[in-house]
């Protein structure tokens, strides 16, 4: 097991350490790298805060951690920060997603929509660059809930994308739709597939099983590649259901993405790509050839501090305390749905879920605007999502059902 639970003195002397580890641009002789620590007239490097603060210090020394540094070589200047960030991809490729040690690569992203992006990119390159496949015969399917970056990877990187219709309230996949539509699309030019299925849709939570959407392909002789957008709820589904299938042990998964920013709390601009080993080099710029290791990730330059920043929130926890985290979670978000039901208000929560999706129709639109409930539209809500995370107490959702309640006296 990498995941290790560490206090906050052996995650400062781990962190320091690792600073030590990079060159300092005040302290050698950097000439050549067109950047530098935060300016001191604005963050003081002296400041008697930073000495009991590892993530604060790595913010101001400012390691930029260009590239994959489980893949290849990367920038020596900032070799210790990337040792934490090559421990975290490790800690969230076996101990979370079950894959083999040393088998996945991976890098800490700008986020979720970023590290969709990235895989649809390594995969259509792999289509492309191995079966001379044209982008108009490869399609990128994915389900109706899905988030809006499959949509900006389609446009991005000029390929179709075609939505699977939903059930509107078991939220699955409509498979016999969806292999009328591939059939359709194969008749058509459709070649080849890249598929994303969903572990907790940004606004309903609801999980895809990923052999709705591989049988089909199968049936239909239709080469294919498998993303699972994780965004959401990879720091939280295979906590809550340890029958998951959703991880590297599936064979016909070959990446994931998971947003440290969501449910770990770590800064925003913090998500995470997942793997397998052999793909990266799919996305691999050769004419970044002035980075050591070139560059084979979307982003290019990022800041070292935010893998940092999620490498010291798991080690914090461990993997015991984060169950107990997220296991208070679902028993906080079963209570309001025991009072969700008792009211007979209509909703959709996916039982592994900490999202409750109220039907519009249930809830008064005012107190809905009032708790800062999120629409599904804004022009037209259909649904209201209320997302229990560590600051929704039962207090604050019981001033909301006490709303609901004397709104109906």
């Amino acid at each position: 097991m990498s995941w290790k639970k560490l206090n906050h003195d052996e995650i400062k002397e781990i962190v320091f350490s690792s600073l030590k580890g990079n060159i300092s641009y005040s302290e050698k002789n950097l000439l050549g790298v067109p950047a530098s620590y935060l300016d001191e007239k604005v963050f003081p490097k002296d400041n008697a805060l930073l000495k009991d603060a590892p993530f604060l210090s790595t913010m101001v020394e400012n390691p930029n951690h260009i590239g994959c540094h489980t893949f290849g070589s990367s920038e020596s200047f900032f070799s210790g920060t990337h040792k934490i960030e090559q421990e975290l991809i490790e800690i969230c490729a076996v101990d979370i997603f079950k894959s083999k040690e040393n088998s996945i690569d991976g890098y800490v992203a700008s986020g979720g929509t970023e590290a969709n992006i990235e895989a649809i990119w390594i995969y259509r390159n792999y289509f492309m660059y191995e079966f001379n496949a044209k982008p108009e015969e490869i399609l990128l399917v994915c389900s109706a809930d899905s988030h809006y970056s499959m949509a900006k990877a389609a446009n991005l990187l000029n390929i179709p994308l075609l939505k699977a219709e939903v059930d509107q309230f078991s939220r699955k996949i409509d498979s016999e739709q969806l292999k009328k539509s591939l059939v359709d699309k194969k008749e058509n030019g459709t070649k080849y597939i890249i598929a994303v299925a969903n572990m907790m849709t940004t606004m309903f939570g609801s999980v895809d099983d990923p052999s709705d959407y591989t049988d089909i392909f199968k049936a239909l002789d239709l080469p294919f590649k498998l993303h699972i957008d994780g965004a959401y709820g990879g720091f939280y589904y295979p906590f809550s259901n340890k029958e998951s299938n959703l991880n590297f042990d599936n064979s016909d998964i070959t990446s994931i993405t998971i947003d440290a920013h969501k449910m770990a709390q770590a800064p925003y601009g913090t998500g995470i790509f997942l793997i397998r080993k052999d793909w990266m080099k799919y996305a691999q710029t050769k004419e970044a050839s002035y980075v050591e290791g070139e560059d084979c990730t979307l982003i290019g330059s990022r800041s070292g501090a935010n893998a940092v920043s999620v490498w010291m929130i798991l080690s914090k926890y461990g993997p015991y305390g984060w169950m107990e985290k997220i296991f208070v979670l679902q028993k906080r978000t079963d209570w309001l749905c025991e009072q969700l039901r008792s009211r007979d208000i209509v909703f959709f929560r996916d039982k592994h879920s900490n999202i409750v999706t109220i039907d519009s129709k249930s809830v008064d639109h005012k107190i809905a605007e009032h708790y800062h409930l999120v629409p599904d539209n804004h022009n037209d809500p259909k649904w209201f999502k209320i997302v229990v995370m560590d600051h929704v107490s039962i207090d604050k959702l019981m001033e909301f059902l006490t709303a609901i309640d004397e709104k109906r006296d």
